[in-house]
């Protein structure tokens, strides 16, 4: 099959980008279309795509000292409305079971949207003391949230998740812990995903329901838009008042714990692969890609080919290389692009007169440059340096988009030729709710997170002293 012929299965990336998103993520075998509507069913290469991030994050937690636990799904109602602000925020999207067994339930049961509200119940019965702080605990686990408008792996009714879980004796522990975990997120999209992002404290109005801050990791996605890719929230005391999260201080006195709560989701997938993904298909970061290395025998019939094909593919196994050797009967050419549009991030071509060369020919995903000047001899060396040079590569490439198209505006006129461009957009903002609600109004573009520095003079939208100055853009 011709190479035109197998990228016209996908939609132009630059003219519909999201059905070339809808397209790649369905072809590539990725994800698929569950029987409940805005459900999805992760298919193999699509998951294994969720066990190396969840592998690379849930060592980093652990480093610090976070331990994983598990919570139940069911969660009663009543706890839900313990907290005005959270059951207020989750309402609309919450599934609620009222009949199990044949019989109608006492009580109904929410079907996990979150877990504050489950933990902070155990974390009450838990904590007595200020020896058994901090209390930090992480899940992973699935949540349901009933979407009206859903994309595979973007926003979808049912979706993979980790929940992080802590509970300290004072609010500076918690506040410094809430930073410390959107720092670990940022290091983990920087070095995992090869992904810059932009990460700061949110607005009010996009803070997480019940929290007293909310900080936000925000990545441009290849048509300039924005895609949250992680928050972090500390919660004060709300929760702890409101599910009796006490502890005897060393001074006697009984007092309340303070907590903060961390997430990322499988919209991670989402969010490489439309920081990353070309005309062809998919370009997977190494780091989680579940190849790295496919091998195309060419000429394959020949002798010695395959075997050579398998001692080489056996040798970067051993160097910890995921590594596949395509020896089906299709022809090279459709290898080649099946394999380009599962975004494979290294490709090597061994024949025979690579073979009598001792020489391998590699094709690298992300440039779709072939070179055949590498040593087989030294094939583990240089595929090591190569799946690291791809890794700065993308990072590098992604990061010169990002800071291109971040753009400064001091009108609203001009916040919304900049957004209608594909841009994020630096502008003043004074800090009340009706400007930022007149911003989403006029252009379709939010508030993703504060800006560290407040440079802008004036808000966009009255005239008025900037307060802050924050990055607008439409989002997924």
């Amino acid at each position: 099959m011709a190479k035109d012929q197998f990228v016209s299965q996908i939609a132009d990336i630059e003219t519909d980008f999201p059905q070339w998103y809808t397209d790649v993520v369905v072809k590539t075998k990725l994800v698929d279309y569950g029987p409940v509507k805005g459900t999805m069913v992760i298919r193999p290469y699509g998951y294994a795509i969720w066990e190396n991030v969840q592998r690379e994050l849930d060592a980093r937690f652990k480093q610090t000292g976070v331990e994983n636990a598990y919570f139940p799904l069911f969660i009663p109602m009543s706890f839900m409305t313990k907290e005005a602000e959270h059951v207020e925020g989750f309402a609309p999207e919450v599934a609620v079971v009222t009949h199990a067994g044949g019989a109608k339930l006492d009580e109904p049961l929410v079907v996990r949207p979150t877990s504050e509200t489950i933990i902070g119940h155990m974390m009450g019965k838990w904590v007595e003391s200020w020896r058994d702080l901090p209390l930090r605990m992480n899940q992973w686990c699935n949540v349901v949230r009933w979407e009206k408008t859903t994309r595979p792996f973007l926003r979808t009714s049912e979706f993979l998740w980790q929940e992080g879980h802590s509970v300290f004796a004072t609010g500076e522990e918690a506040e410094a812990e809430t930073l410390n975990m959107l720092r670990l997120y940022e290091e983990f999209a920087h070095s995992v995903l090869c992904m810059p992002v932009l990460t700061g404290r949110k607005t009010e109005k996009e803070k997480f329901a019940g929290a007293v801050a909310t900080y936000g990791m925000e990545a441009m996605m290849h048509d300039g838009k924005s895609l949250q890719s992680g928050t972090t929230h500390y919660m004060g005391q709300n929760f702890a008042k409101a599910f009796g999260v006490q502890f005897t201080g060393k001074d006697g006195a009984l007092q309340h714990g303070y907590t903060m709560s961390y997430g990322v989701s499988t919209r991670l997938i989402g969010a490489l692969i439309m920081t990353h993904g070309d005309a062809r298909g998919l370009v997977l970061p190494p780091p989680v890609a579940p190849v790295q290395v496919v091998i195309v025998p060419i000429a394959s019939k020949k002798e010695g080919v395959l075997e050579a094909c398998n001692a080489l593919a056996d040798r970067l196994k051993k160097a910890g290389v995921r590594v596949k050797l395509d020896d089906s009967d299709n022809s090279p050419g459709w290898k080649f692009n099946e394999w380009e549009m599962k975004g494979v991030p290294l490709r090597i071509e061994l024949g025979p007169r690579d073979i009598e060369s001792g020489k391998m020919t590699v094709f690298r995903r992300d440039t779709l440059e072939k070179q055949d000047c590498y040593l087989l001899a030294d094939a583990e060396k240089a595929v090591e340096e190569l799946l690291r040079q791809i890794c700065e590569d993308l990072y590098a490439r992604a990061e010169t988009r990002m800071r291109e198209r971040i753009v400064n505006a001091d009108t609203l006129d001009e916040l919304l030729k900049e957004v209608d461009g594909g841009n994020f957009v630096r502008a003043g903002w004074c800090g009340c709710r009706e400007c930022e609600d007149k911003v989403k109004e006029f252009a379709q573009a939010t508030a993703r997170v504060i800006d560290k520095e407040n440079t802008a003079k004036k808000c966009v939208v009255c005239g008025k002293p900037s307060l802050h100055t924050v990055f607008f853009a439409r989002a997924y």
